[in-house]
């Protein structure tokens, strides 16, 4: 494989909730061969604000985002949303900087999901990993990643790779958790009633890890199921790669 290097956008969520998740991306990257560089001036993707129709935070907050990866090889994050955002929403968003259009259109082309990145950029199979007991593993496809950016074989292709792990598929494992970012909270009982069906279908499914590539989708769907006491945990697909690797916590 020839080396590569990436810029890590870490994104907000995992920056200030999940540090393990940005370090079990790092780990797995450099297990790959991949030279990691973090923009210590990164900041977030626009997504909260454009979807709270906060549109010249947004703005701002995207333009930053250019001028941060302009010169990045390629952009990786561990979020299918926050890519959906730089990939999907940045040309319509900052339209009215035709300056721009060059580096946004270079930028969109690289910048890519984790297991997108992986499988579709580096062509990997599997990554190494193993879990010390034989787990039941549900994987449950976030809208924006399924929707946006095609990412549905890639994660079950690397997750099949890790040794003790058996895949089970939910049923409806492409709808909604509910989430939606302001969605849960401005619709919540439609939020909840979409967040309990899911559930359902994870505690029918006999998983004991509840995994997919946003850590805010687990977030929402977590916290319901430490209130219901399910079997089942929540777990980044980066820390689920990242087992069994050596290296520990990244320096």
């Amino acid at each position: 494989m020839a080396a590569r290097k990436i810029s890590l956008f870490v994104t907000c969520l995992v920056d200030q909730f999940y540090p393990e998740i940005g370090e079990a991306t790092v780990r797995l990257l450099r297990h790959l061969g991949v030279e990691v560089d973090f923009p210590a001036d990164q900041t977030c993707c626009g997504q909260v604000a454009l979807n709270g129709g906060y549109r010249s935070h947004a703005v701002a907050v995207a333009r930053r985002f250019v001028e941060i990866f302009r010169d990045s090889e390629a952009i990786v994050a561990p979020s299918g949303s926050c890519v959906t955002t730089v990939f999907t929403h940045y040309p319509e968003l900052l339209s009215e900087f035709p300056e721009l259009a060059g580096e946004v259109e270079s930028l969109r082309n690289r910048t890519f999901e984790l297991t997108q990145y992986l499988v579709d950029v580096l062509g990997v199979e599997e990554v190494g990993a193993f879990l010390p007991k034989p787990t039941r593993v549900a994987y449950h496809d976030c809208c924006h990643a399924l929707r946006d950016l095609g990412v549905a074989s890639q994660p079950r292709q690397l997750l099949q790779s890790i040794d003790g792990i058996e895949l089970v598929e939910l049923t409806d494992c492409e709808s909604c958790c509910g989430f939606g970012g302001t969605f849960s909270v401005k619709y919540s009982e439609i939020s909840t009633a979409i967040l309990n069906e899911k559930l359902r279908n994870v505690d029918a499914s006999g998983a004991e890890i509840l995994t997919a590539v946003d850590a805010s989708c687990l977030m929402h769907m977590g916290g319901a199921m430490r209130r219901q006491t399910m079997q089942a945990r929540p777990m980044h697909i980066a820390e689920l790669l990242a087992s069994g690797l050596p290296g520990g916590a990244c320096a």
